[in-house]
């Protein structure tokens, strides 16, 4: 059967018994259940219900493991800097660190992540690897594909599409999961790729999932996926880690979907944006996997780029009881289950070594902010409509009798077989209600095996659920069942955009797989009829709060944040590499204006030009913010009053900006158009970090100084606030004229010289440029850098 043929069957079966086609690596790595006997551990959640009725989540049947134990806290050297969970796990995965070098938040580093995996747009990565000269994958151990979004589709267009991905998977010998077997996040977990202590990477923005589990799992955009593939490695720089900590334990009937769904509503002013999250206190300990698994995945709609659970005794258990199912089974093409292999990468050797071994944050690492949450005193809440910032207790819903067309059992975030059995034992013994649509599909085949065998499945389906393959679907708007205008739908996934569901003229709500059973059976948003009210807590009960972090004497070891130089702690000057410039200077204009985005920056009408010149972007930069700005950028150019200080560093006009600047569209031209009108670097107070990604990759240098932004907008917006342009009248953007600001590459000193001769100064946030970027920059972008690595 030709590859094209065998993706076409696979895509017709579904997930109903899909068997992984494998290329030569994976053959030996176990993908479904065997048996009856192995349901209750072959996958995250397969302990569903059980999970749902009492919330201990301790296996009494473990065999003993090592005794945990934490990597010693770098507190015992005095000398050392105390680092945060997430910067240890990037300390082991960090490529050219100078002997002794501790990383921490704030510093761009290059990175080897232990996996990275592509899905539907594997095809574009393809076109991208190839253009930049290469032509085999450097550690094919390294790589994951996975077809998941466009399952439904048998177009022959798409059909050919999967067809080329596999073709190119088998002749690379990478790992391959085609089109059935599920969501590729999923089993980035059920197969080990995602494994506790470890750094996975995937061009898709839900690999914050990977936390649940303690892997620090984070998005790439294809060109880095590209580059590692040719690599082996690419550039991150450590966001700011914000601790969330939970206490008390979840009261019968609320789920760890409604933990994540209400901190999305009442922290819904981007506290965690761009940030990376770790989860801590005693109310973690009563969370499942499945439950981590979910709120880590939804972190991403909170707005951070990483949601990290601590390895503990339940972690540990649930692998135990995980590698034990995998250590019955082996899966082969074309044959029946058999007893396994070794599993390449879950097993007991490498479980022990983890439980011996555990990362634990130390005393005195830094935390840009704590947010509290007392468990105990949550109620099941629902999402919407069309935002996860709209957070609202079901109690207070329900009242409303909203009327619901729709219901979704799908995605990454709650398909797993413990929210199968939740939904299963709401609608058993009833029906889906007279006009009500309730569409379910496992995030996985091996979880559809599990709830199959556990019979919840076929619960569903005799209620008058509607099964689709394991796959993305209607979670991405892709395939049949999508909200159409007007209708109202509620769904167990995780994002309910507007319009991203079906039309932009419909409703789309988010809720636990309970919750929305339920509504299902009753054609409105309502909760089970055996939840009751009088053992929940009220809908005013919640209990939260947020501080900001305070460093301590040890922290400010790491201390690279904006403060006024003169004031902060001395920084490790950066080494600078051949070619790259030791200071950026140049004459300064200020944006003050925050959530400036890249419609704002780049206009979408130009977007898909492809033939536009770089003189041509220069002349439309920020062209939807303010008009005159290419004008102004390109006068200060021709008249030379940038390049007052140019010696050896490298001269231009430095943009000032606010906060969460380059937000919005992961378009490259909003980085590509700044720097061809002159602009070597933006400063801001935060970037969005798709922007981020794309202005490093093209050459062009961002760094972080709020203090700046604080005092520009003080001084010169309009008000003393940002969003409403300069004081003069009709200014948007603000030239200060007869300034010029310096920018040593070393270590972030920053220096405004005014025009009546006096000067401010500041330390950019990294301080100073590191390595990495610099190795791209010197090489003229990231696909120039990979270029030259490869010898191409």
């Amino acid at each position: 059967m030709t590859s094209l043929a065998r993706s076409a069957a696979l895509l017709r079966r579904g997930a109903i018994g899909a068997r992984p086609a494998r290329s030569p690596r994976c053959c030996a790595a176990p993908t479904e259940s065997a048996s009856s006997s192995a349901r209750s551990s072959a996958s995250p959640g397969l302990d569903a219900r059980s999970a749902t009725a009492k919330r201990s989540f301790t296996s009494s049947t473990s065999r003993s493991l090592a005794v945990p134990t934490s990597i010693p806290s770098s507190l015992s050297n005095p000398t050392s800097k105390p680092q945060t969970y997430i910067e240890k796990v990037i300390q082991t995965h960090a490529v050219g660190l100078k002997n002794g070098q501790k990383v921490v938040a704030g510093d761009y580093l290059a990175i080897r992540p232990r996996h990275v995996m592509t899905h539907d747009n594997t095809g574009p990565c393809i076109n991208k690897f190839r253009s930049i000269g290469a032509t085999k994958i450097k550690d094919v151990g390294q790589v994951v594909f996975a077809l998941d979004h466009d399952v439904q589709n048998k177009s022959a267009a798409n059909l050919q599409k999967y067809s080329k991905i596999e073709s190119f998977a088998r002749e690379q010998g990478v790992d391959f999961y085609p089109a059935g077997r599920g969501i590729g996040h999923q089993f980035m977990v059920e197969e080990g790729y995602a494994f506790p202590q470890t750094l996975a990477v995937a061009s898709d923005s839900h690999s914050n999932m990977y936390g649940g589990v303690g892997c620090v799992g984070t998005p790439v955009v294809r060109t880095d996926a590209a580059a590692i593939w040719a690599t082996g490695q690419t550039w991150w720089q450590i966001p700011s880690v914000v601790k969330v900590h939970l206490t008390g334990s979840l009261p019968v009937g609320v789920t760890g979907k409604d933990v994540i769904v209400a901190l999305c509503g009442v922290f819904n002013q981007d506290q965690v944006l761009n940030a990376a999250i770790e989860f801590v206190g005693d109310g973690v300990a009563g969370l499942s996997i499945d439950e981590r698994l979910a709120i880590s995945n939804m972190t991403t709609e909170w707005g951070a780029l990483a949601g990290v659970f601590p390895v503990d005794q339940v972690t540990l258990d649930w692998y135990e009881k995980h590698i034990a199912s995998l250590d019955k089974m082996d899966f082969q093409v074309g044959s029946s289950p058999k007893k396994s292999h070794h599993h390449p990468r879950l097993n007991k050797a490498r479980l022990e070594e983890l439980s011996r071994n555990l990362l634990r944050p130390d005393e005195g690492a830094f935390y840009a902010k704590t947010l509290h949450l007392d468990l105990s005193t949550l109620s099941p809440h629902v999402s919407g409509p069309n935002s996860v910032k709209i957070s609202t207790p079901l109690s207070t819903l329900s009242k409303q009798d909203i009327a619901i067309q729709k219901a979704y059992l799908v995605s990454c975030v709650n398909s797993r077989a413990s929210d199968i059995a939740a939904a299963a034992s709401v609608l058993r013994g009833k029906s889906v209600a007279p006009g009500v649509e309730f569409y379910v599909a496992a995030a996985s085949s091996l979880v559809q095996r599990s709830a199959e065998e556990a019979g919840d499945w076929g619960d569903l389906l005799a209620a008058g659920a509607k099964p689709l393959p394991a796959g993305c679907g209607p979670c991405i708007g892709l395939g049949v069942g999508l909200l159409e205008d007007g209708e109202t739908g509620i769904s167990a996934t995780n994002r309910n955009y507007k319009g991203r569901m079906g039309s932009p003229n419909a409703k789309a709500y988010l809720a636990s797989p309970a919750v929305v059973a339920a509504s299902a059976v009753q054609g409105r948003i309502c909760g089970p009829e055996d939840l009751d009210p009088a053992l929940l807590p009220s809908a005013d009960a919640l209990k939260y709060s947020i501080e900001l972090g305070q460093r301590t004497a040890a922290s400010t070891q790491n201390a690279s944040s904006s403060v006024n130089a003169d004031e902060a702690a001395p920084a490790d000057a950066q080494d600078l590499l051949p070619g790259f410039p030791p200071t950026f200077s140049g004459s300064l204009i200020f944006a003050p204006q925050d959530n400036l985005n890249t419609d704002g920056i780049y206009p979408g009408k130009y977007t898909y030009q492809d033939d536009i010149t770089a003189e041509r972007q220069a002349e439309v930069v920020m062209e939807n913010y303010d008009p005159k700005f290419a004008a102004r950028v390109a006068e200060l150019r021709l008249s030379g009053a940038s390049e007052a200080q140019e010696g050896q560093g490298k001269v231009g006009t430095i943009l000032v900006s606010g906060y969460n600047f380059g937000t919005g569209s992961s378009r490259e031209q909003a980085a590509t158009a700044l720097k061809h009108a002159g602009v070597p670097l933006v400063l801001a107070g935060s970037f969005g970090d798709i922007f981020k990604r794309n202005a490093i990759n093209n050459g062009l240098v961002c760094l972080e100084c709020p203090e700046l932004v604080e005092d520009l907008t003080r001084e010169h917006a309009k008000d003393g606030a940002r969003g409403n342009g300069g004081k003069e009248e009709g200014e948007i953007s603000v030239l200060l004229k007869g300034a010029q600001v310096g920018v040593d590459s070393s270590n972030g000193r920053l220096t405004l010289r005014l025009p009546d001769g006096s000067e401010k100064r500041y330390t950019t946030t990294p301080a100073g440029v590191g390595t990495a970027v610099q190795d791209i920059w010197t090489a003229g972008g990231l696909e120039a850098w990979v270029r030259r690595t490869i010898g191409a």
